[in-house]
């Protein structure tokens, strides 16, 4: 008995094409998803749907890009991946629109333009402070890997050849269990004109592997959180206070140590989240307007004991590697709703008008699949799977486990115990959890309110399903989410509108602050109270 089937052609499975530099997840993930690998042997030169790779594209590659294609990179974002020019753009913005919402960057300066400024600086410094110390970072403003970085406090031990900044060092990190660590938050920029950002609602945290010590600064193992150093360090393997074994937790494994001692974990994500939008505001203008490409950040911020955020750099190509079950956990899912996310956006896009694709073309465009039942399921059901090979059809299990390797579950993992306050004291002074919890200035309040810019991590301890919402002037409304990527700009009405027909920063900036201060006074609120 034949099954009635709708007119049409038969669908072919979509083509990704690769490089020698796409990492090995990628292509694993998007295999399982059933995708097929580009053949240039086989296929004709256009055939293909999306293209990865780590390093950018050429301009002549964007403007060349078919309907049908999409690019992971987007033309420009090395305004805010280089560390120089995110500084400098940051300063920018600090001076147009006031330091209180850019006070999330240390003080930096670009060398060699600014060493005389840095000069001054640092003797003022000297002469304020007596006998104290004042602790500076060196880095390049190319080399990933924190390669090249030196941390000194004598200005005798500042060394460079080429473009570095000097940072102020960030001397009262949170500790878990006296170890320095910093996040690696991922976010997905769909495109900039309009404006739209994601944020990814799971992560990792990124330990030192020896304990935190400012009398010995050449020590990169107690001061770098970057995984490629640690893991050659010899600590890696032992089971280390609190953290464990390794040097890696997820993002949830974190907020969820914080909570265990009474941290707002809420605020600290909205603070986090205002930090992702200020940055990409600071180069969005400048970015060039192309079609059908996205680009995938990794933010590493740090977290002092004060609960304040700090951006440190944000990532070009973030590091997709295998090296742990914190990043099996979070890597894979990554990439498969990343594919969810961009396809979702190609589609409402196709719903907007854009372009079809050529006429002829061998290729489906994955946006004209089905356009209207998919159109339904759109509007019904947005975090659904849109499209039948973007959704998880496992076609060979075996394939995926021969493409990375599999590391065992840490069952070594110490129980957290304590989380030091630099106000108490900068180092334990006994490996005994104390007997009272320390006093933090960002303790867990009653959430009875919504507060601005919040996307909420979905393990909370209430472990009750919460649907993220874009908070709006006069209400809430379902925000648009792809697995645990949620949208976070436009984030109301007013930047809606101050995103479409050129983005109006000043309009956006202003929103920020008054939602900023609508969250302090709820603060005020909440410690009153108590």
């Amino acid at each position: 008995m034949v099954e009635d089937r709708p007119p049409g052609p038969i669908l072919k499975p979509p083509v990704f094409h690769v490089d020698d530099t796409t990492p090995e997840v990628v292509q694993s993930v998007l295999l399982e998803r059933g995708w097929d690998k580009f053949d240039k042997g086989e296929q004709n030169v256009e055939d293909w749907n999306l293209y990865w790779r780590t390093s950018s594209f050429r301009m002549t590659e964007h403007i060349n890009v078919k309907p049908w294609q999409r690019l992971n990179h987007h033309p420009g974002t090395t305004q805010l991946t280089r560390q120089d020019h995110l500084a400098r753009h940051l300063k920018h913005m600090k001076r147009m629109y006031g330091t209180p919402l850019y006070e999330f960057i240390p003080l930096t300066f670009i060398m060699p333009n600014d060493y005389n400024k840095f000069v001054a600086e640092y003797f003022r410094e000297k002469h304020v402070l007596g006998a104290k110390h004042s602790y500076w970072i060196c880095k390049p403003a190319e080399l990933s890997h924190r390669r090249g970085i030196i941390i000194f406090s004598d200005i005798k031990g500042l060394l460079f050849d080429d473009t570095y900044i000097v940072q102020k060092y960030i001397c009262n990190p949170l500790l878990v269990g006296r170890y320095k660590c910093d996040l690696r938050i991922y976010v997905c920029v769909t495109g900039f004109k309009p404006l739209t950002i994601y944020i990814y609602q799971e992560g990792l945290v990124r330990f030192a592997t020896e304990k935190f010590d400012l009398s010995n600064l050449q020590n990169n193992y107690a001061h770098l959180t970057n995984s490629s150093i640690n893991k050659s360090g010899v600590s890696y393997e032992k089971i280390k206070e609190v953290i464990g074994h390794g040097c890696k937790w997820t993002l949830s494994r974190f907020f969820s140590y914080l909570r265990s001692w009474d941290v707002d974990d809420l605020l600290l994500w909205q603070k986090i989240t205002q930090v992702v939008i200020l940055t990409v505001l600071a180069i969005a203008p400048l970015v060039p307007f192309a079609a059908n490409c996205f680009e995938l950040f990794g933010f590493d911020i740090l977290i002092d004991d004060n609960l304040k955020p700090w951006l440190l750099e944000v990532n070009f190509s973030p590091a997709l590697s295998i090296d742990c079950s914190a990043d099996i956990s979070v890597k894979r899912k990554l990439i498969h709703d990343t594919i969810e996310l961009i396809y979702l956006q190609g589609l409402r896009n196709e719903r907007t008008g854009c372009r079809d694709g050529a006429k002829g073309s061998h290729s489906v465009s994955l946006t004209k699949l089905d356009v209207g039942r998919f159109n339904k399921v759109c509007s019904a059901l947005p975090c659904e799977s849109l499209l039948q090979f973007t959704s998880r059809t496992f076609k060979d299990e075996s394939a995926v486990k021969k493409a990375i390797k599999i590391c065992p579950e840490n069952k070594h993992a110490s129980q957290p115990r304590e989380m030091t306050s630099r106000k108490k004291d900068l180092l334990l002074s006994t490996r005994e959890a104390p007997k009272t919890k320390p006093k933090l200035k960002g303790r867990r309040s009653p959430h009875k309110k919504i507060i601005p810019f919040m996307s909420l991590i979905q393990s909370r301890a209430d472990k009750t399903s919460i649907s993220p919402c874009v908070p709006l002037d006069n209400g809430k409304v379902p925000g648009l989410q792809a697995g645990n990527f949620v949208l976070i700009f436009p984030f109301n009405e007013a930047t809606f509108g101050a995103s479409r027909n050129g983005l109006n920063v000043r309009r956006i900036i202003q929103k920020l602050q008054k939602l900023k201060n609508k969250q302090h006074s709820h603060m005020l609120e909440m410690e009153t109270k108590r």
